[in-house]
């Protein structure tokens, strides 16, 4: 009678093992064997991190093993169970690798698994293999519904909160992602927490803010603190801080600026007029048009909040630094929106600045940040799991990079910028105003946007040579090229040619979904219906892997280092704009900085945001082995030998820099949005 050795490994996160029966099948082409309990006489089988080998004796010839089948029972109280993979020893001696990375949850649930050859469905011929991948999709469109959350906003996962997801996509522990354990956490371990509950009560200066300041000696906050109010260091933000994506080549002067050379010459150093200097590319603008209009905080009636829509102009000089040389604190040019320049008051300047990086704060936050990575990462997931099989090529490359996305947004809609939600306890758009904020910026979000050296481009912001120190563009053209070259080897094994990639049904399924849901069929979205080209779907493959881990984690994990220090990124401002020139004085900047209670909070959010998850998984980390095959292994050794060419390129770049940047160093950059 044939014998089968099978090996089982379970997970090693919390709670992975479980105590329940676990039953076995096989499914061959010439018959299917009985179920068989896999149990070891006074052993603990199925313990977390166990890999357990059991005999399997079937009563006739099977033929070549087409599926295995796992059923779980309950033995005593209900128990998950995290299946890695299963190995088959068959009785010619060959090993079949069948990949799960899975959660068992329900009583009596049962998973069949395929071998973890990747096929396309043209390569299935059989009609059982056809038929499974056919009952694993109508399954997942079952589990995995769109949903509406905001009119107006990507479309996201239908799921109240994070304990609604399907088990595959949910935390390990949800505990680790509660933002108002970590929060207040955060706020504990910065000995803030004494001040968090003083709303409405204002600090007395500038220094008063190093109460709540936790000085690591050395840091890029630290820098912040010291330099803040200095030009350069203002400008160097918007090449290299939190929010490096909106600084954009001045092409010629809005009207709504009035701005002329005698306004600003004490700060051209080339002698020319400010119109020459646009002609010779040396003048930058920075436009936060999008606040225009949008409603300010009205949730806590004790405390007046506002916002405001900056026009800034900035300017190259001889030292190639970018510093800013006018400001204008609201769209519409007039008497009481006066054009703050830097020969103006030292108060008056440093204000607008100010009102400058509230705004920048917002935008980041809510569009840079929230839609731009967290959202849009998450449509690509819930179209990956209703479109592709998970022996699809693709499902098996994607799937690293929608790791606990769809449950960190899940858990943000619950507790964070939900109705009365901790984004509306410090922030200025909070209430509301956040989510008009998103509905705008829609019309904003391009196919194109997202495809880095277009985006860099498309801002007039790639000229190495004009731009030397854009550490955000030099980084991220070395990651997104590296990307594209592994997508590219993996596009190639799988598809020989365009014809394929067109044929390919579950892939153009997955595309639509993208366009149709995602994107709420805009067709100004640029975001294609189809792909047509191998090189097309290389592309889109390296938009969704950039946007999930190098785009998100250039923006998210520089929070604390640009935003701790809260004079340079004031969450809400409690005074409105300044309508005229010369009344302003340091008690006044004071008063119209975020209160005390308001400050921990951002505090403690910054501090949070910018940690890594436990066990975190980088860029190029492919711990979960669903490629089995060796051309695609060797495909991922040389694209981990790239990234540590570029870790290496980035290190040397920074060394002896007081204000290093590391945000887009693969060893420091994330699969996937989970924070």
């Amino acid at each position: 009678m044939p014998s089968y050795t099978v090996t089982v490994a379970t997970g090693s996160q919390w709670f992975a093992g479980t105590d329940d029966y676990i039953y076995l099948s096989l499914v061959g082409s010439a018959g299917c064997s009985e179920k068989h309990l896999l149990d070891k006489p006074f052993y603990n089988d199925f313990e977390r991190g166990a890999v357990d080998s059991y005999d399997v004796t079937v009563d006739e010839e099977l033929g070549e093993i087409q599926l295995v089948r796992i059923e779980k029972r309950k033995y005593w109280l209900h128990d998950d169970w995290y299946l890695k993979y299963v190995t088959l020893k068959t009785p010619s001696g060959d090993y079949i690798e069948f990949p799960c990375y899975r959660w068992i949850a329900g009583e009596g649930e049962i998973i069949v698994l395929r071998d973890g050859r990747a096929k396309l469905a043209r390569d299935d011929q059989i009609h059982i293999l056809k038929q499974h991948r056919r009952k694993e999709l109508e399954t997942r469109q079952k589990q995995y519904r769109w949903m509406e959350w905001n009119p107006g906003f990507p479309l996201s996962i239908d799921a109240k909160c994070h304990k609604d997801l399907p088990r595959d996509i949910q935390f390990d522990s949800e505990k680790g992602v509660d933002f108002v354990l970590n929060y207040s956490k955060a706020m504990e371990n910065l000995f803030i927490n004494r001040f968090m509950h003083m709303f409405q009560s204002s600090w007395s200066d500038f220094a008063d803010f190093e109460k709540i300041f936790v000085k690591i000696s050395n840091t890029i906050s630290e820098r912040v603190m010291k330099r803040w109010q200095e030009d350069d260091m203002f400008g160097y933000q918007f090449l290299n801080g939190c929010n490096p994506v909106l600084i954009r080549r001045c092409t010629q002067l809005p009207e709504k600026l009035p701005v002329t050379t005698e306004m600003v010459e004490c700060s051209l150093e080339r002698e020319l007029s400010l119109e020459q200097e646009v002609q010779q590319g040396n003048i930058f603008i920075v436009d936060f048009e999008l606040l225009d209009g949008i409603d300010a905080n009205k949730t806590d009636p004790c405390t007046l909040q506002f916002l405001a829509a900056p026009i800034c102009l900035l300017y190259k000089n001889l030292a190639n630094k970018i510093v800013p040389i006018a400001i204008q604190l609201n769209q519409t040019p007039g008497e009481e929106n006066p054009i703050f320049l830097p020969s103006d008051a030292k108060y008056d300047w440093l204000l607008a600045k100010i009102w400058v990086r509230s705004s920048d704060f917002h935008v980041h936050q809510t569009i840079t940040h929230l839609l731009r990575t967290h959202l849009v990462s998450e449509v690509f997931g819930i179209a990956l799991y209703r479109q592709l099989p998970a022996v699809h090529p693709m499902f098996k490359l994607l799937v690293a990079h929608v790791r606990f996305t769809i449950a960190i947004n899940t858990k943000a809609r619950e507790q964070l910028i939900c109705e009365y939600g901790l984004f509306d306890k410090a922030n200025a758009t909070g209430g509301g105003g956040h989510v008009q904020m998103v509905q705008r910026a829609m019309q904003d979000l391009t196919y194109a946007s997202l495809c880095f050296p277009e985006a860099i481009k498309a801002r007039g912001m790639d000229s190495k040579e004009d731009i030397p120190y854009y550490f955000y563009r030099d980084d991220g053209l070395l990651v997104w090229e590296a990307i594209k070259t592994f997508t590219a080897e993996v596009v190639d094994i799988y598809y020989e040619s365009d014809q394929v990639v067109e044929e390919d049904q579950e892939l153009q399924d997955f595309v639509k979904d993208v366009y149709v849901y995602g994107m709420r069929g805009r067709k100004a979205s640029g975001f294609p219906k189809a792909l047509k080209s191998r090189e097309k779907l290389s592309e889109y493959l390296t938009v969704v892997i950039f946007t999930a881990s190098a785009q998100h984690a250039a923006v998210n994990f520089g929070q604390y280092d640009w935003c701790s220090w809260i004079p340079n990124a004031p969450p809400t401002m409690r005074a409105p704009p300044p309508t005229a020139k010369g009344v302003v004085t340091i008690e006044h900047i004071v008063d119209t900085l975020p209160d005390r209670g308001r400050s921990c909070w951002h505090l403690g959010a910054v501090w949070a945001l910018s940690q890594f998850q436990e066990n975190e998984l980088f860029l190029g980390m492919y711990p979960e082995e669903h490629f089995i095959e060796k051309p695609v292994k060797e495909a991922m050794a040389r694209f981990r030998k790239n990234l540590e060419v570029i870790v290496s390129t980035i290190a040397e770049r920074n060394k002896n820099k007081k204000l290093p940047y590391y945000y887009l160093s693969p060893d420091r950059i994330p699969n996937s949005v989970a924070i």
